[in-house]
């Protein structure tokens, strides 16, 4: 097991530019199998989740050849479909979130797919639901195996047909599940309450690029038209918009004044507003992002004088993923804020070490927290803790660089799955994290 010990209280200095997007990588890449022809995907983050994912499509018979660490070239021409009913794949499947967006494209151009219940973060339920009733919506049929812990999706001997579906929750995954299956599928496909976040438009932006036709991209209506054959493409990621609120965050907690260069500033949506809420100082200068916090910041109440909240939506709300790193940064702002984590029931478990830390915190249920903020930097001291999961982990990283004294993260290959080389990068620009390895 890997750890961090973090020296804090040293101000950033310099520029440092987010890592290409995780989400979005783990969309694209599944959208490889649909197709024998080569997909070239650029701006790939070095991150353990997408290097896990690889090694399952080069195990299940894709061609992988990487030029550089962040370019790859994909070619499902012979794949190994028995592979799917192998231990080995279970259990990579299983360790793997990720591994829940092979079962539209295989479906599309096998007609079967095979799940083992995936893992990931403990954050509470995710349910799969969505993609299962948007997959049986195009004739599809789904079963789950308590047995083996797997599901079994199967399409029709005819094929898999288009219809009109409202999926009941705009899960991001699932609508690119049900996208990837319908682009091949006979005849029409509107999916309402699609989620349209921006990693979502990469995927059809993609997948257009390879000869599906998809109109309504961008909103939560689409119209797609099946395909026979997709071909080749070439695509570029989007940077992470995660590790974009990371960065501000960590130059907030430490006073600091950073550059944020090549950030994708169309692609942020409400970020950059709702941490100017906080009171965030931030410079939008082309595609950069200056954050320049000389002075602490305050909260800004509502326009009645009611508490500020902070809640995640599905896009252009804020992403889920981003409540962590607010409510860290809240701890040391003049005022107080709700924090009110909707999808996940356990994703704040993790304020108990902010708290122990000297935050102020009142965890009032599984999805909500009042932040009482201290009003000065480096109100917090330092403390062992150990990452939960991607995000808590990237918080606690957060805390410790912001707090006094010298802090222990354990757990921290949790961090490595969603952010590269992140101590080496922190470090070239201020920071004094050592990294070791037990």
């Amino acid at each position: 097991m890997s750890t961090f010990i973090v020296e804090g209280g040293h101000s950033l200095h310099g520029s440092i530019s987010p890592q290409g997007a995780k989400n979005e990588a783990l969309e694209v890449i599944c959208a490889t199998l649909l197709t024998p022809e080569k997909v070239t995907i650029s701006n790939i983050p070095d991150i353990a989740d997408i290097r896990n994912l690889i090694i399952l499509l080069k195990e299940m018979g894709v061609d992988v050849d990487q030029p550089d660490k962040n370019t790859a070239i994909f070619q499902a021409k012979n794949l190994n479909t028995d592979y799917l009913k192998s231990e080995s794949y279970r259990k990579k499947a299983q360790s793997l979130r990720g591994s829940v967006m092979v079962i539209g494209p295989l479906l599309a151009r096998f007609g079967e797919a095979i799940l083992p219940k995936p893992g990931g973060d403990k954050i509470g339920r995710r349910r799969l639901d969505t993609h299962f009733l948007g997959l049986c919506k195009l004739g599809a049929d789904c079963e789950y195996n308590p047995n083996d812990s797997c599901y079994y999706i199967k399409a029709p001997k005819k094929g898999l047909e288009g219809n009109y579906m409202l999926l009941d929750e705009a899960s991001i995954t699932g609508t690119a599940n049900v996208i990837m299956a319908a682009v091949m599928a006979k005849g029409t496909t509107t999916i309402y309450n699609a989620a349209c976040e921006p990693y979502i438009q990469q995927l059809c932006k993609m997948l257009i690029k390879m000869g599906a036709k998809i109109e309504g991209v961008g909103s939560n209506l689409l119209t797609i038209t099946g395909v026979e054959y997709l071909h080749g493409a070439s695509h570029r990621m989007l940077p992470d918009m995660i590790e974009v609120g990371s960065f501000i965050g960590m130059a907030a907690m430490t006073g600091s004044n950073i550059v944020l260069e090549n950030v994708g500033i169309r692609d942020l949506g409400i970020m950059p507003a709702a941490f100017e809420r906080l009171g965030i100082c931030l410079e939008i200068e082309g595609d950069n992002i200056r954050v320049n916090q000389k002075e602490i910041y305050e909260i800004d109440p509502f326009i009645d004088g009611s508490i500020m909240t902070f809640a995640d939506a599905p896009w252009p709300g804020l992403s889920p993923d981003l409540l962590s790193i607010f409510l860290t940064v809240a701890t040391q702002a003049k005022g107080s804020v709700l924090i009110h984590q909707k999808m996940f029931e356990s994703r704040l478990f993790f304020v108990d070490k902010l708290i122990d830390m000297g935050a102020r915190i009142i965890l009032c249920d599984p999805h909500r927290a009042v932040v009482i903020g201290s009003g000065k930097f480096l109100s917090l001291h330092s403390s062992n803790l150990v990452s939960p999961d991607i995000r808590a982990g990237i918080a606690m990283l957060i805390a410790a660089l912001g707090a006094r004294g010298t802090s222990c993260i354990q757990n921290i290959n949790q961090i490595d799955r969603g952010y590269e080389k992140i101590e080496e990068r922190l470090n070239r620009i201020g920071a004094k994290i050592i990294r070791t390895d037990d």
